[in-house]
């Protein structure tokens, strides 16, 4: 954990500014509330973000958990998720199994085709859906089962142990272009996807699907006491993860404790900004420093490290790891686990050019995609805010893919993507518009990678600046 032992140094050496050394017994006590504020941040991270949400969701729609929100066209910046994906058709279901086992049961892949992971609240993976996942393209069953469930398990589903009582399926209908044909083909094969209990499956209800397209839909991290608000709700639903438990104590100090009300007086509230802060402040750092490249001398890099997706794909069954600092990272930057990364999808990200220097929003850069990407469906780049890692706010576009009309290709078969505050002539839709006040990142989605990819035979260049006109 090694983010949390330089967020312990971080915190000691500024409190022993900030409080002269203080060794007093109240000096001690604070100190110890001051770092496990930090601790529960890093902590809490995927949890937290699951919480944001559904939070979302529940304000800002009228949807409700069990049932399905969805984003009847690709998503603009008023998705103001986690790194979301503009080039596809959104579908959320926020499951809750407290009352008994529920059903998602996904449609069999033939005029269109599902790439989803069910997850827990942890954001821990239980399984992938689609012809990537448990199913193969053949529809399927995915029964949730509620902690610790002791009843039937009947033949003929997917069947899920979650560990915790909430989660969320997310499932992206894929698009062959952005045409409306397409988008309306991909919207009504979504709508063939079914949520409802077990106990209704010999004869499901209607599934509810409430569009929330253009609606203001914030689940970026606060990095202040509202933070504490999320885990106090996570604590609050959920029964403790053996993992976890070290955590029961350092939550308490907080004033966070299963079955009591959550009532921060302003002095605690304003440890919880102060540790807000540091632990974003660290996690920021890690980020800045960039995860292990895919191929060396490149800038990019997979948007999980390996350790992280070992240890969430398997259930965190090692009990020698559990790398809950780099998830901390992880879980600042997007949102969903993935099962099985690299069948369905990969995602490489870059918060730098070629130089090594940040993406400037008023700054123009060029991307060369090389020929012959390796994807059985399609590649993308998109542009996202540095610093609350969404879509940028106020921009219309936000991506370039291989299925955007009118994208042009150099005579090698290359395609130049480029970002800036303004297109370079004739090439708009080869262009992705940037905000001259604010710094970016780009993510580089594979859907269906192939081999090339992970063999590297097939490389992704660095993002040059170019020269001011």
């Amino acid at each position: 954990m090694r983010l949390l032992m330089l967020a312990v140094a971080a915190i000691t050496f500024g409190l022993a500014q900030a409080h002269a050394q203080d060794l007093s017994p109240a000096g001690l006590e604070r100190r110890a509330t001051d770092r496990a504020a930090v601790e529960a941040v890093i902590w809490g991270m995927p949890a937290v973000n699951t919480d944001l949400m559904l939070q979302a969701m529940l304000s800002s729609t009228a949807a409700r958990e069990n049932e399905i929100v969805y984003w009847s066209r690709p998503v603009n910046w008023k998705n103001q998720t986690l790194t979301p994906n503009p080039d596809s058709i959104y579908l959320m279901s926020f499951w809750n199994v407290k009352d008994g086992p529920l059903v998602v049961e996904i449609p069999p892949a033939d005029v269109g085709s599902i790439a989803g992971n069910i997850v827990t609240a942890w954001q821990m993976p239980l399984e992938d859906t689609g012809p990537y996942g448990a199913d193969e393209g053949k529809g399927g069953k995915y029964l949730i089962l509620p902690p610790g469930y002791q009843g039937e398990k009947p033949d003929g589903y997917f069947v899920l142990q979650s560990d915790t009582f909430t989660g969320f399926a997310l499932l992206r209908s894929n698009l062959k272009s952005h045409s409306d044909a397409d988008i309306e083909k991909s919207v009504a094969y979504g709508k063939r996807i079914k949520v409802y209990p077990l106990s209704q499956a010999a004869s499901p209800g209607e599934t509810k699907f409430t569009d929330a397209y253009d609606v203001m839909f914030d689940s970026t991290i606060p990095y202040d006491s509202r933070f504490f608000e999320g885990l106090d709700r996570v604590v609050q639903k959920e029964p403790w993860l053996d993992r976890d438990r070290v955590m029961i104590d350092r939550l308490k100090a907080l004033g966070i404790e299963k079955g009591k009300a959550f009532q921060p007086d302003q002095q605690m509230r304003d440890v919880m900004d102060m540790g807000a802060k540091e632990a974003h402040s660290l996690l920021s750092a890690r980020y800045d420093r960039g995860f292990p490249v895919i191929n060396e001398g490149i800038g990019w890099f997979p948007a999980a490290m390996a350790e992280m997706v070992k240890a969430a794909s398997s259930g965190y069954a090692d009990p020698k790891e559990y790398p809950v600092d780099i998830r901390g990272v992880t879980y600042t930057l997007g949102f969903t686990g993935i099962k099985r990364i690299g069948t369905a999808q990969f995602y490489l990200m870059a918060n730098k050019d070629k130089d090594g220097k940040a993406f400037d929003g008023a700054a123009s850069y060029r991307l060369t995609v090389p020929a012959d990407a390796p994807v059985k469906q399609y590649w993308s780049v998109t542009v996202y805010d540095r610093e609350t890692h969404a879509l940028v706010k106020n921009v219309d576009k936000a991506s370039v893919a291989s299925t955007t009309t009118g994208v042009t290709s150099n005579a090698d078969g290359s395609v130049d993507v480029f970002f800036g505050p303004a297109a370079p002539e004739g090439k708009e839709a080869n262009w992705v518009p940037t905000d001259p006040q604010r710094e970016f990142e780009l993510l580089f989605r594979l859907y269906g990678p192939e081999k090339p990819l992970f063999e590297k035979t097939w490389k992704l260049p660095d993002v040059e600046k170019l020269a001011a006109q």
